[in-house]
Order: structure tokens, then C-alpha cells, then sequence
């Protein structure tokens, strides 16, 4: 009988099905844009402010944007850890994304909510 030991932070699957369901997210709502967009050709300034009034869209639109810096962390992380074998270097590199992505996450609550 072969014993197999695990070693690592066990992310495997968890996070590969996150990443799955992260992108189905924002492919929904790409999708959902474009077809707005093609039903609109010709949005000004007035069109646009219309369509981000409304409390639904604000509300994907945030879901969306968090769903993209989840997905972009997992990336970020994965490609490190893969790659960069320095262990302060990779920890720098982490840190650095997570605040970024922190700074990004409240820029964006702030931008379509208006706080």
C-alpha cells in the first residue's frame, strides 16, 4: 500500500472552484453589459449615470468587481507561490496584492455608492 502525505495549505480544490465561480460571475456580467449595450447604442454621460442609479446594477456591478479581485488574488498567489522561491520576496509580493486589492475593493464601494 503506497501512504501519500500531503504536505502544503491544501487550497486545491477550494480554490479552483472558486476561480470557477468567480468568472462565471463576471462573464454573466460582461455578458449582461454587452447585451446593454447593444440595446443602446449611444449612451452619454446621462444614459450611463441612468443605468448606475439604479440599486440592482450598483449592487452587481460591486459583486462583479469583488468577484474579479478574488479571482485576481488566486491568480496572484498561485503564480507565486509556483514561482518565486525567495520566501521574503513572495511574501512581499503577497502583501503588496492584498493591500492593493484592499485599496481597490473600498475605491469601488466608494465609486458606486457615492460615500
Amino acid at each position: 500500500m503506497v501512504s501519500r502525505v500531503v504536505v502544503g495549505a491544501h487550497y486545491g480544490l477550494k480554490d479552483w472552484l472558486i476561480q470557477r465561480v468567480t468568472a462565471g460571475v463576471m462573464a454573466l456580467g460582461g455578458a449582461s453589459l454587452a447585451v446593454y449595450l447593444a440595446f443602446h447604442p449611444h449612451l452619454g454621460y446621462a444614459g450611463w449615470a441612468a443605468l448606475f442609479s439604479s440599486g440592482p446594477v450598483r449592487t452587481f456591478s460591486l459583486l462583479f468587481l469583488v468577484c474579479l479581485y478574488y479571482h485576481a488574488w488566486i491568480g496572484v498567489r498561485d503564480i507565486a507561490m509556483d514561482y518565486i522561491k525567495l520566501v521574503w520576496l513572495r511574501f512581499l509580493i503577497h502583501v503588496l496584492v492584498i493591500l492593493t486589492l484592499i485599496v481597490y475593493a473600498i475605491w469601488s464601494f466608494q465609486i458606486l455608492w457615492g460615500l
